[in-house]
């Protein structure tokens, strides 16, 4: 049987790790052991912060929806909790765009909110609607 020289085959391998680390600084460009690892780890890191930037993503949008509800004397908690008891099912995504680019829909969905938290004026704790909704107690 002939003999089977595996030249070929390594300096493809090489070449396509090389390649993966084109633009990469120093040695880890054109050294396969040093480029080899820094692939791996990248590899790694890519693998790890595709769920890191859906996290950073939701935060975002959150700290959005926050900072426009509380033009309406609302927090983002009872804003959330209001669009539940109302029924109104929109995603942080879709809200954060409304409260941006259509600010005269997200007041709707602010009243909307507000009046769905109306069940809190039957709370034993007193001024608890008033607190909720950014409200001055009348006395």
């Amino acid at each position: 049987m002939a003999r089977v020289k595996r030249g070929v085959t390594s300096h493809a391998k090489h070449k396509k790790v090389l390649k993966q680390a084109k633009g990469f600084y120093g040695r880890r460009k054109n050294t396969i052991r040093a480029a080899k690892a820094a692939v791996d780890r990248s590899k790694q890191y890519a693998t790890r912060d595709r769920r890191v930037k859906k996290r950073n993503f939701r935060a975002l949008w959150i700290q959005r929806i926050n900072a426009a509800v509380r033009e309406h004397g609302l927090t983002y908690g009872r804003f959330i909790d209001g669009l539940n008891k109302a029924g109104i099912e929109v995603d942080r995504k879709v809200l954060s765009d409304i409260a941006i680019h259509e600010p005269e829909a997200f007041a709707a969905l602010c009243t909307e909110a507000k009046s769905a938290l109306a069940y809190l004026k039957e709370s034993e704790f007193a001024g608890a609607y008033e607190r909720a909704v950014g409200e001055k107690a009348a006395a």
